[in-house]
């Protein structure tokens, strides 16, 4: 998609659409939205007073400008109350506008920076937001689809029009932070919605080495003989049972003159999940292709970290395996010895993900960073516990827990921060090692944190449940059906925050 920022008047701008908000109970019209009226001949005026338009959030009122605007139609879109207005609601309502323009062939949209100097909201702000939901909300994948559908159509050119030629530089600087936050979030999207057969360990890898390579970053990629040797025993257990040979990729980020790592992001990299021997049921087996998607975040986030170029070093790690019932593959009852030296007793073969990054941890350990975020979408449990709306987040260091959860709420990717008492940890105990992969049924989010946690020793750790948000089966927002993204917009303003404190 084509950005560009301008300043002028938007009623004569070339568009397919421009699009216009409206604030519930507003009772006069200003600014852009009453130059258009005007030239419209009180149009919108008139749909506001037989109470067609109101201005309720997800409200979309669209007309035609009959040659009286250089815009084909004009899109009213409702913001809701304007004392509520958020930059999250600018961005879903964005999202949800722009995607019913597209169902009408529209490919060329204007728009400005809604809410601006409401509520605190700045242009660059502003700017980000519409530039963010735009992107996420009129993503789709069809590179498998061959038959062309009569009412898809690609929306080719945003432009965001500021009043005066000062609006321009902080605009545009929105538009940018905001462009590269959505095809972050779009890059992993597009890896998660793969299918596995295309989207094995070794397309991961050669994946890593696209960005690697698009962003100048130092990438390592362990084969399996050398994670033998580092003694990755937990995660070549979980690899046995797949002809797939596995890979370990370790992505750096330098962004200041020191050897010191401030941030590790390590995400699940399990490329279909079938349970192993205790295998799963049949029913949405497909959707375990997505198994993978914490690695999709951490590569896409550390992308989008090397655009805008933060005074951090951050590594990404991603454990990356498939999870398959082989003739050699892992058993109920077997023990394996992690990187750590420590042993695990095998309960369940479908508690896979925490083993992997049992052994991602213990390496992220061994480069002795000073902050670690896994990314995993693994537990069943988070999804009873939190649905499909919200995050879980685990952690042993508050700071750390709450600059998460800040960054979410900036990102508008919801968290939660779920209990991590000692007297989880009792279903963990093995009678035959010293820690079993999976407890009792009961809190089952919370002991697979426990689990983790084993491995990370003192270091500020938190971990992100993302079983049940990592994809999606409606649109909503700038969410769309299959692959939601998240949290790769929560990870990059998380590595912001910490620049910005240094």
């Amino acid at each position: 998609m084509k950005i560009d920022v301008i300043a002028g008047d938007i009623t004569r701008i070339k568009a397919g659409a421009v699009i216009v908000g409206f604030f519930e109970g507003m009772e006069s019209l200003d600014g852009d939205m009453a130059a258009i009226d005007k030239a419209l001949g009180r149009a919108i005026s008139g749909l506001i007073s037989r109470g067609e338009v109101k201005g309720k959030p997800g409200e979309i009122n669209v007309i035609h400008s009959l040659g009286k605007i250089n815009a084909d139609r004009v899109a009213i879109m409702g913001l809701g109350k304007k004392g509520e207005l958020t930059l999250d609601k600018i961005r879903g309502a964005i999202a949800e506008t722009c995607r019913h323009l597209s169902k009408k062939r529209v490919d060329n949209i204007a728009t400005v920076a809604h809410g601006a100097g409401v509520n605190k909201i700045t242009l660059a702000g502003s700017a980000q937001a519409v530039t963010e939901g735009v992107l996420l909300g009129t993503y789709s994948f069809r590179k498998y689809i061959t038959k062309k559908e009569d009412e898809y159509s690609e929306i080719k050119q945003l432009t965001v029009v500021g009043r005066k030629k000062a609006d321009i530089q902080p605009l545009e600087k929105g538009c940018i932070k905001g462009e590269i936050l959505a095809e972050a979030a779009n890059i992993a999207r597009d890896m998660v919605n793969e299918p596995s057969n295309y989207m094995t360990p070794g397309d991961m890898a050669e994946i890593a080495k696209k960005i690697a390579q698009d962003n100048n970053l130092e990438l390592t990629i362990l084969e399996k003989r050398e994670m033998q040797k580092l003694g990755m025993g937990a995660l070549l257990g979980v690899a046995q049972g797949s002809c797939q040979p596995p890979k370990f990729i370790v992505l750096n980020y330098r962004g200041r003159k020191s050897e010191e790592i401030d941030l590790a992001l390590v995400g699940k990299g399990i490329t279909f999940d079938s349970g192993g021997i205790s295998i799963k049921p049949s029913n949405k087996m497909d959707e375990m292709k997505s198994d993978m998607a914490g690695g999709a975040a951490v590569m896409s986030a550390i992308s989008a970290i090397a655009s805008l170029k933060p005074g951090i070093n951050v590594t990404a790690i991603v454990p990356a395996v498939e999870n398959l019932p082989g003739g050699s593959a892992l058993k109920p009852g077997d023990i394996l010895t992690a990187m750590t030296g420590k042993t695990i007793e095998i309960i369940s073969t479908d508690a896979e993900g925490r083993l992997i990054l049992a052994d991602a941890l213990g390496y992220a350990n061994k480069l002795k960073v000073k902050r670690i975020v896994d990314v995993a979408t693994l537990t069943g449990a988070c999804v009873v516990a939190l649905g499909h709306i919200t995050t879980g987040v685990f952690g042993n260091n508050q700071e750390l827990v709450d600059k998460i959860v800040a960054a979410g709420t900036e990102a508008g990717e919801l968290m939660w921060q779920m209990p991590m008492y000692e007297e989880y940890k009792e279903q963990n105990k093995s009678d035959i090692a010293d820690i079993k992969n999976a407890g009792s049924k009961d809190a089952g989010a919370i002991t697979a944190a426990q689990f983790l946690a084993e491995f990370v020793g003192d270091t500020p750790w938190v971990h992100l449940d993302i079983a049940g948000t990592n994809f999606d089966d409606k649109e909503h927002k700038y969410k769309v059906k299959g692959a939601t993204g998240v949290p790769v917009r929560t990870l990059v303003n998380l590595a912001l925050s910490i620049s910005s404190q240094r």
